[in-house]
């Protein structure tokens, strides 16, 4: 990769002359900042991979290690140490060869066997298919990166050269690889601050999913070029000018975002090409941080800045590191000019981020730049996110949530300042914070006023958030949190609510089956419980119970075998169904069911028991699975209420759902959703969903609502 992003116009996708680099151009590479010592354990690395991959070629007919020398030629550029270039060598090794992890321990040491065993993808006969074994090599690449930085930026070198030469491959397979590249490998590019990385996978993925508007934009981007070189001279004078007045010197560089950004750019708000390249964007490098808010005070002297369009990001920077300070300003003629404000130091970490000083001085790694701070702060959250998924396809969903953060800047009531994506809520601040924080979290207080738990936050607000010991967190967040961080954690509280839920409910259906036999818990022995959780190959007998709450097994079977009978069942009392047993009973959307109508519990492996009611339509086809079915009935006492669907034909008039709303709320009920359908000839149907506590509520509700003089007819919807 050169030491300068390539002009996006000039990107060639097929490279079919890309230069053809050899050992020595590689050790001549290095030798420039590297010991003697070091190029020469790069040159056996080498000559060991092209011994491995002996006889193996390309797409193209070329021999494979052209693929490997190529990886370690742009970390090369980056000026990656020499393990760092060694592992991108034999990056294949494990993967494509008969040579082991413990071979390359023994021939170039664990660090660079790590680095290699990091980036071997997993065997695909594990998976059931590309998109899972997509997720779970990259769940594995991204702990292993946890571990070393450098696994993701061999990753990164690799897959750039992967999509440099990509024209050899089967059109399909070219757009996956594009698509995979834009959605996953840029992205984290950017959140490494890796800016010349991230253009240049940005534009090669742009180029093969979308070939014509590429090459359309390229060449209008080329002849605007032209069009604006005297106002971008007149506007660079103006600066130099006023530069030179106050003794201060820079570097100013006019600015052009790559053909990928704008393309979104002008897709995302709807702009047309001449409104996006109305802008005129320049960056200005300096010295030092001092002398960025001197230049900063130069450019708003000579031309207005506009109002809300500031942002220091020297103070507050990105978390991926970045640091500049960026503001817009009405130029001559009345064009807007972005301009970019940074120090020579900071630039360098704009382009390279966490690649950025990574040579060792003085026998310790520069490891502490703030792209590197920030770098294991995400990777941190990687670790917690990974913790709480279930599996590799939610950590991926939660992964692409966290790669495409449009930030906030929000702070605690001691001035620490959290930066958050854009539409955050304070749930997710509460997680920020900390996981006990979130998961006990009851209410929030924006500034000095008390705001609901999914209020969206804004940046500069100062946020606190309340928190109570017995709390827990609701099912409802999911609506409305959109950090992976509170997700996660959410998720895997629900998961055990869940487990504990559907264990207690496996006891008491269990139980009841033992009644049915005339036995109990008590009465069986320990023996014959330890052998059949045993025999169901699991570790504990609460795992059985659970499963059989979660409908993963059947309670009349696990009961037979625990006192070994073989016999039909017998009588048994009904399950009591009291509506509080939490998320392993559940009630049909398609039938309502509520206390006083006759019901039955259809079994659902993995969910529990659904509660229909008996003359549901839609549970026809399922009656003939017998063992599926659950004999249950209402407790007494039953002390919440249920939805239930109403059709109420209405004549058309002023008011009519006030007055059916307010005769609602006199029969102590509520309405959650309301649909109107006007009909011809003056009437309406309103189809409302509302709350009632058993079928005599809702006769009272009914009564009520035939009394009205604008209501026709009533019928409750059983679908």
């Amino acid at each position: 990769m050169s030491a300068k992003p390539s002009v996006a116009s000039e990107l060639d996708f097929i490279q079919e002359s890309e230069p053809k680099l050899t050992i020595d151009d590689l050790c001549f590479a290095t030798s420039n900042y590297l010991e003697s010592s070091q190029v020469e354990s790069i040159r056996r690395a080498y000559h060991f991979a092209e011994q491995s991959h002996e006889g193996q070629t390309r797409r193209s007919g070329e021999r494979y290690i052209t693929h490997p020398l190529a990886v370690a030629h742009v970390l090369a550029m980056m000026h990656m140490d020499y393990e760092c270039i060694m592992a991108g060598l034999l990056h294949d090794v494990i993967e494509d060869t008969t040579y082991t992890k413990d071979d390359l321990i023994r021939e170039f040491g664990e660090q660079v066997a790590e680095l290699v065993e990091g980036l071997t993808k997993l065997a695909k006969a594990t998976f059931e298919n590309r998109e899972h074994a997509q997720a779970e090599n990259l769940r594995k690449m991204l702990l292993a990166m946890s571990k070393d930085i450098r696994v993701i930026i061999v990753k990164l070198a690799d897959r750039l050269h992967n999509m440099r030469t990509l024209g050899h491959l089967r059109p399909e397979k070219r757009r996956r690889i594009a698509y995979e590249t834009l959605d996953i490998y840029a992205p984290i590019a950017q959140r490494l601050g890796m800016n010349l990385m991230r253009c240049e996978l940005e534009d090669l993925g742009f180029h093969v999913l979308y070939p014509i508007r590429y090459r359309v934009l390229a060449d209008a981007v080329r002849k605007a070029r032209g069009n604006r070189k005297e106002i971008v001279s007149q506007i660079t004078s103006s600066i130099l000018n006023r530069m030179e007045q106050e003794g201060l010197s820079a570097d100013i560089q006019g600015r052009e975002k790559n053909l990928y950004s704008l393309y979104k750019k002008m897709v995302s708000k709807q702009l047309s090409f001449s409104e996006v390249m109305d802008v005129y964007a320049f960056r200005i490098i300096v010295d030092d941080p001092d002398a960025c808010y001197r230049m900063l005070g130069v450019v708003h002297n000579l031309y207005k800045p506009v109002q809300g369009k500031f942002k220091d990001y020297i103070a507050i920077p990105k978390a991926n590191g970045y640091q500049s300070l960026h503001t817009v300003l009405f130029g001559p003629f009345g064009v807007p000019i972005e301009v970019q404000i940074r120090s020579s130091d900071m630039e360098h970490m704009a382009e390279a981020g966490v690649a950025a000083h990574w040579l060792y001085k003085t026998g310790e790694s520069v490891g502490n730049t703030l792209a590197h701070r920030k770098a294991r702060q995400w990777l941190q959250g990687i670790l917690e996110m990974q913790k709480g998924s279930g599996d590799s396809t939610e950590f991926l969903e939660n992964l692409r949530i966290d790669l495409f953060p449009d930030e906030i800047y929000v702070s605690t009531p001691k001035g620490e300042i959290l930066t958050l994506p854009r539409g955050a809520t304070a749930v997710d601040f509460a997680y920020a914070v900390h996981s006990d924080v979130g998961n006990s979290c009851v209410a929030a207080r924006v500034g000095r006023h008390l705001v609901p738990l999914s209020t969206l936050l804004e940046t500069g607000e100062s946020v606190e958030i309340i928190t109570a010991p017995g709390a827990h967190p609701n099912p409802a967040w999911l609506n409305f949190v959109v950090t992976p961080k509170a997700r996660t954690n959410i998720r895997h509280y629900l998961k055990h609510l869940q487990s504990e839920e559907a264990t207690q409910l496996g006891q008491r259906l269990l139980s009841k089956h033992l009644t049915a036999f005339s036995t109990s818990f008590d009465k069986i022995p320990q023996k014959r419980i330890k052998a059949l959780v045993k025999e169901f190959e699991l570790y504990h007998f609460d795992e059985l119970l659970r499963d059989i709450g979660l409908g993963n097994y059947s309670a009349l079977l696990v009961a037979q075998k625990l006192v070994q009978e073989t016999a039909t069942e017998r009588d048994t009392q009904p399950l009591m169904i009291a509506g509080t047993e939490g998320m392993v009973v559940s009630f049909a959307r398609c039938c309502h069911p509520i206390p006083g109508d006759p019901i039955h519990g259809y079994v659902s492996a993995g969910r529990g028991i659904i509660i229909h009611q008996r003359s549901c339509k839609n549970t026809t086809h399922l009656r003939v699975q017998n063992e599926k079915w659950l004999d249950v009935a209402w407790a007494q006492d039953i002390q919440r209420e249920f939805p239930v669907d109403l059709m109420v034909h209405v004549k058309n008039q002023r008011g009519v759902l006030a007055t059916i709303a307010g005769t609602v709320s006199e029969a102590d009920s509520n309405i959650d959703n309301v649909i109107v359908d006007e009909r011809d000839g003056g009437y309406s149907d309103l189809r409302l969903t509302i709350e009632v506590q058993d079928r005599q509520h809702l006769a009272r509700l009914i009564r009520r609502l035939r009394r009205l003089d604008m209501v026709e007819r009533i019928s409750r919807i059983i679908t």
